[in-house]
């Protein structure tokens, strides 16, 4: 187990690594990186709302993040990142966004798209204590892709 309540069968399913034959398995430190996420972050949020939330993405393997069209450097290669979805109707991810926001010492939250009134799901990193840079940024489409932009002081 990761913690209460994340298996590391859910911390590592991903029907892209099942369809592709990647082995999606953390080494060591990622496992140690995804305890402490889920200490400092699932944890105390998963008591707040008060039910389960979906994990959509957790741990990816370096040749994963490389099948998803992501880079090898993202967190979620580290064990350090955790994508959440509130399918539950418990909270709303807009809910969850600012409990987080206000309660908890992060890394990195991004708003992942949607709309004004709630993102279509929450990224959220934690490295510890220290490092921690407590920064929001918000993900949005345009006509060049995908850009991020730093919310935090909002």
């Amino acid at each position: 187990m990761i913690s209460e309540h994340i298996s590391e069968k859910e911390a590592t399913k991903s029907i892209t690594a099942l369809r592709l034959g990647i082995d999606n398995t953390p080494n060591g430190k990622a496992l140690v990186n995804m305890k402490m996420l889920a200490d400092n972050i699932f944890e105390p949020l998963r008591s707040w709302v008060g039910g389960p939330i979906k994990i959509t993405s957790f741990y990816r393997s370096p040749d994963l993040c490389l099948a998803l069209g992501s880079k090898i450097s993202s967190q979620h290669c580290k064990g350090q990142a955790v994508d959440i979805d509130d399918v539950y109707g418990h909270k709303t991810n807009k809910e969850m966004f600012y409990w987080i926001k206000d309660n908890l010492d992060f890394d990195q939250m991004i708003w992942e798209f949607g709309n004004e009134e709630n993102p279509d799901w929450l990224h959220i990193s934690y490295v510890d204590k220290e490092k921690n840079r407590n920064r929001i940024l918000k993900a949005v489409r345009d006509k060049n892709g995908v850009k991020y932009i730093d919310i935090t002081n909002v």
